[in-house]
């Protein structure tokens, strides 16, 4: 099992009374698996993947990754762990502005130390179909484009976990559909686990499995 959750639960005080986020989410997804998760703004479903990916401490619960319990790791060993093991693709790109689109692909590369950075960098370019926009900066790039570029970036240490959270949130439905097939098809090619939060029901449909947040809670998909 690539990622096992165990009656996750998150609560945060708010004015004087706690707010729950999560309650008692239970879940496994399988080595090589694309989940979908799915659910009505606020229902915690960006507040999962970032308890899975180790950004937040969850209140209750066990999280499993790749064998590796991350509510038992300090800081610096969840920092290794998410280095080594995850991949992140996110909404709003997180391109570095300063950057070209093959040095921000470079750049996990580089802390990694992996020998020829800017080659990989851009071998890794022409898989998404950008080898021709390697030296222009996000400004100079289209949504879709900058998607592209953060996907390479993701999956440029070959993660065993690829996480993205509303991929397609900030493109067209044509675009988007691009996304979502490059996406998917890199992920499969490699064999890796995708969990991934949706709104777009064309991306959670082409999924191996849809799990629905309401209210903090799984409705169905209870492993």
């Amino acid at each position: 099992m690539m990622i096992r959750v165990r009656d996750l639960a998150l609560r945060l005080p708010s004015g004087g009374r706690t707010l729950t986020i999560l309650d008692g989410v239970t879940l496994d997804v399988e080595a090589a698996e694309v989940c979908a998760v799915t659910g009505p703004s606020g229902s915690g479903k960006s507040t999962l993947l970032g308890l899975v990916a180790g950004l937040d401490r969850p209140s209750a619960g066990t999280i499993e990754v790749a064998g590796v319990e991350l509510t038992r790791l300090g800081e610096d060993a969840l920092a290794r762990f998410r280095r080594d093991t995850l991949g992140f693709v996110f909404q709003a790109f997180h391109l570095i502005p300063t950057l070209t689109a093959a040095e921000n692909v470079a750049v996990p590369l580089e802390l990694a130390a992996v020998a020829d950075a800017p080659a990989r960098a851009r071998a890794l370019l022409d898989e998404v179909g950008l080898a021709d926009r390697a030296h222009h900066y996000p400004v100079q790039l289209s949504g879709g484009e900058q998607q592209r570029v953060a996907i390479a970036r993701a999956l440029a240490l070959r993660p065993r976990v690829l996480l993205a959270d509303e991929p397609t949130g900030n493109l067209d439905s044509a675009t988007g559909g691009g996304i979502i097939a490059l996406l998917l098809g890199l992920n499969r090619e490699r064999g890796s686990t995708l969990l991934l939060v949706t709104h777009d029901e064309a991306l959670a449909g082409r999924a191996d499995r849809v799990l629905r947040l309401r209210d903090g809670r799984l409705l169905d998909g209870h492993s």
